[in-house]
């Protein structure tokens, strides 16, 4: 039977480097250039029952600001955690209310709940400027992280990306 795979010329003689993200933008680019797209990258996942210090330490490692937290038996995406959340007053506040030192904080102690999310639809990110998605940022001054959800084929909605301040803001000054 003959092979339905049939291999063609290639007929430029350079190509864009695959995988490569924007490395400059301007405010009347397209949204989807500041979006992480997790149908091209992985996401970075925390497990609600990890202390905050290994979270951060992860997090440093894998070189983001902001992790999906897991639930316990690492089948599901129960909340978010940034590295604000850990270095800010939330520990403090955690360990005066449960009577609790920094090492025996979770993440789940702390984590922001899917419940607690503001989020974004990845097609009002499609008809979005890079501009629209910074006024949010800075009209929301708690807001470092914006989840982008999309529904699937079986009406669920899931995660399809994220949007972070400090990505734009990078990417709105190189």
């Amino acid at each position: 039977m003959p092979s339905a795979l049939k291999l063609k010329p290639v007929h430029a003689t350079s190509l864009p480097i695959p995988g490569v993200e924007s490395w400059h933008v301007i405010e009347n680019d397209p949204a989807l250039l500041v979006m992480t797209d997790f149908h091209w990258h992985s996401s970075v996942t925390v497990s609600e029952n990890s202390t905050i210090d290994a979270a951060l330490d992860h997090m440093k490692h894998t070189g983001v600001r902001c992790a999906f937290v897991i639930d316990g038996k690492m089948c599901t995406v129960v909340g978010m955690i940034t590295a604000y959340d850990i270095s800010g007053e939330k520990p403090l506040q955690y360990m005066q209310f449960a009577s609790v030192s920094r090492p025996d904080i979770l993440v789940k102690n702390i984590m922001q709940k899917i419940s607690d999310w503001h989020v974004a639809t990845l097609k009002d990110i499609e008809n979005a400027t890079v501009a629209e998605v910074l006024k949010v940022f800075t009209e929301s001054s708690d807001v470092t992280h914006i989840p982008v959800m999309e529904t699937n084929n079986k009406n669920e909605q899931c995660l399809r990306g994220l949007l972070s301040f400090a990505k734009v803001k990078r990417l709105l000054s190189a």
